[in-house]
Formats: structure tokens, C-alpha cells, sequence
């Protein structure tokens, strides 16, 4: 049991900071502004593309006990993603999106070297609408306070490389290799120019049936992952450029992760679960007609104690850009 949760942990190391950021894109309100923490297609438009590149520089880790460590004298470990993302918007209230990320791993540990690519996880996500955000300009009455409400349900494809599949290392892998069913809540309010959001997720694992680790045949057991939970707070001012109506937004955001114990045979693996915090900031540009747009991000792990347990501290520079379809 211990092998298996040696294994289990530096799974979580390389590849459990991948899926914690929630996707840059812009916001579903009714003028497409907004600091939306998901994939969105804005109410005027019919679909949207958005294509984002994030690199990940890993440096340290948080212990069970929440102590901040360093990785050994001469680590360099980094992942690189790029996800192609696309969404549709069905109804006046519904739409749908997909995610699709191809990740390279290029890592140096205690002396050994590795490199590797493949697919990573693709997510499904479905969401509806469920109140509009009325005034995004002026408060003239309490209502005009109430902000936009969107409910939504994704499914995480194990489609990347696990430590389950015929793969000999856990520096090379690409996914969890588990099915994850998240529900989501995403609060939005602008008061031009200001804007806020926080976005909520509860997900929990599949269970699955597992008979190899890296490569080696194990007795067959069923493994199951503890429940997600995570929370994104965010807020942004978005400053118009001259008379055209090309726009700046600069965002700052706190997101907290957290995940349950592990279980093996329906016993659980007590203090194998995780938990992360971490800060970031980010800038978009949109053009006038709203069709376009580029963004840069940046988010940071605090590399003190007390910041979160069993994880990497990692910092991520992301840069994107979206196209939408009217």
C-alpha cells in the first residue's frame, strides 16, 4: 500500500496543477464582458473559439503537514499545454463546450531526465443561464444589484496518458486516468467599469478498476479519488481605449482546491487528499466589435507554509486568444 501511495502522490505532483486553473475566457453576460471563470459563449454571439497556451514552471511542494519544501538541488520540472476550446450556444439560455488540451511534459529530478507529450483530459461541459445580469452601467434599484447566475455540469474524459496505461514513469503522464462529474456555479456582476465574479465546483471521481502502475501488473483493486471542491474569486476594471471602443481589463483572482483522501478496496488512504491556494492576475484586450481577443495570465502558488498540503507550488504564464461567431 505504501508503493502504491508513493506512486499515487507524485502523480499528484506533476500532474494534479494542470486541471486546478479554470479557464480564462470571457464572460456569458449580455455584452460579453464580465471575468468569467469558464469557457462562455456571450449572449449576442452563437459560438466561440478560443485556442490558449500555459506554461508551468514547478518549484517546491507543500508536505502532509502544509510545510513548504524545496525539490532536490539541480529539479527543473515543467509542463506545457496547449487547449483548443470551443463552445455553442444551442438556445438563448443553454450552451455547450468542449476542451481539448495536448500537454508536454520536460522534467529533471534527483538526476534522471524526462520528456514526453500527449493528449491530456478533455472536458465536456454543458451550462444553462439561469438569471441575467439586468444593469451593467448604473444602480438604480436593489434588483439592479443582482448578478448574473449560470448553473452548469462538465464531465472530465480520461482521454491523456495515466499512471494506469503502459507508461513507465510518473514525470511522462498527462491525465488522471479517472472520470470526474463537476457541477458548477458561476456568479458574474459589472458595474462598468468595474466587474466580479466567483465561480464554484464540486466534482466527485468514478471509481475504477486498476491491474497496472507504470507499466508493471499489480493484483487487481479498485482505486477511487477523493471529491473535488474548488472556489475562484475574481475581480477586474476594464478601461476603454479612446472613442473606438477597443478595451483593456485587468483582473485579479484567489483560487482554493481542494481533494479528499484517496481510497484503495473501499478503504480510505488517510492523508492523501490535497488542498492548494494560490493568487493571480491577468490582462485581456477585446476589440470594438467584441470578435477578437488576446489575453495574458499569470498565477502563483505562495511558497510559504500553511498555503496548502500533499501539492506542488507552481507558477503558470498563460497566453490566449478567442475568436466569436455571431
Amino acid at each position: 500500500m505504501n508503493n502504491v501511495r508513493s506512486v499515487s502522490f507524485l502523480a499528484a505532483l506533476l500532474w494534479g496543477a494542470a486541471s486546478l486553473l479554470p479557464n480564462l475566457s470571457w464572460g456569458a453576460s449580455c455584452c460579453g464582458g464580465g471575468s468569467s471563470a469558464s469557457l462562455a459563449v456571450p449572449k449576442y454571439a452563437t459560438a466561440i473559439a478560443d485556442l490558449a497556451f500555459e506554461a508551468e514552471k514547478y518549484d517546491g511542494y507543500w508536505n502532509q503537514s502544509g510545510q513548504h519544501r524545496s525539490d532536490p538541488p539541480g529539479s527543473d520540472l515543467n509542463q506545457y499545454r496547449l487547449t483548443l476550446g470551443l463552445g455553442y450556444r444551442f438556445a438563448r439560455d443553454w450552451q455547450t463546450s468542449i476542451s481539448l488540451p495536448y500537454v508536454w511534459n520536460d522534467n529533471s529530478y534527483s538526476g534522471v531526465s524526462s520528456k514526453s507529450s500527449g493528449m491530456g483530459d478533455t472536458t465536456l461541459s454543458l451550462s444553462y443561464d439561469l438569471l441575467d445580469d439586468k444593469s451593467s452601467w448604473k444602480v438604480y434599484a436593489v434588483k439592479d444589484l443582482v448578478p448574473a447566475v449560470t448553473l452548469g455540469m462538465s464531465l472530465l474524459l480520461p482521454t491523456g496518458i495515466s499512471p494506469y496505461d503502459d507508461q513507465n514513469s510518473s514525470f511522462d503522464i498527462t491525465g488522471r486516468g479517472f472520470y470526474r462529474l463537476d457541477g458548477t456555479l458561476l456568479l458574474e456582476k459589472t458595474i462598468r467599469p468595474w466587474n466580479a465574479s466567483v465561480f464554484l465546483t464540486y466534482g466527485t471521481y468514478f471509481d475504477r478498476s486498476v491491474n497496472r502502475e507504470y507499466g508493471k501488473y499489480v493484483e487487481p483493486y479498485t482505486k477511487g479519488l477523493g471529491d473535488r471542491f474548488s472556489v475562484s474569486v475574481s475581480t477586474g476594471y476594464t478601461y476603454v481605449i479612446g472613442t473606438g471602443g477597443d478595451s483593456i481589463t485587468a483582473t485579479a483572482s484567489y483560487v482554493y482546491l481542494t481533494e479528499g483522501d484517496m481510497t484503495f478496496n473501499g478503504k480510505t488512504d488517510n492523508d492523501s487528499g490535497f488542498d492548494k491556494q494560490s493568487l493571480g492576475a491577468a490582462v485581456a484586450y477585446s476589440s470594438t466589435d467584441h470578435n477578437w481577443g488576446v489575453r495574458l495570465g499569470w498565477n502563483h502558488a505562495i511558497q510559504q507554509d500553511g498555503w496548502g498540503h500533499n501539492f506542488p507550488t507552481t507558477d503558470v504564464i498563460s497566453v490566449g486568444v478567442r475568436y466569436v461567431f455571431l
